[in-house]
């Protein structure tokens, strides 16, 4: 986690040295090293550019709105894992398989907001 706080900074410093070595290389360059150093530079800049991006937040997309149904309308196999909250009569069940793909859900459970997370 250290690491990727400090990635931003070291990374374009380190793209523009890059940038500038290919400079120097490209005039003394065939055909070949010039593909090679381009190739090379769309990493560095693709490496600089994701270093600032939380591409976390791509994949896992947190439930903000869960719909419900009761036990007998749910379509859960009996044998499906579930996350279960219950704060006094009121309960929730999310199920693992769900949960797996978003792992976060915001819900409100009793009248107290809580999140659930796997």
């Amino acid at each position: 986690m250290a690491l990727r706080q400090r990635a931003p900074w070291g990374t374009l410093p380190l793209a523009i040295v890059c940038l500038l070595f290919a400079l120097v290389l490209w005039r003394a360059s065939n055909r070949w090293r010039k593909i090679v150093l381009s190739v090379v530079m769309l990493l560095v800049v693709f490496s600089t550019v994701m270093a600032r991006l939380n591409y976390f937040e791509w994949m896992f997309h947190p439930i903000d709105s869960a719909q419900f149904e009761s036990a007998r309308m749910s379509k859960l196999d009996s044998g499906e894992m579930i996350l279960a909250v219950r704060f006094g009569p009121d309960a929730r069940a999310y199920p693992i398989s769900q949960m797996a793909y978003h792992h976060v859900l915001n819900d409100v459970v009793g009248g107290i907001p809580v999140v659930a997370t796997y």
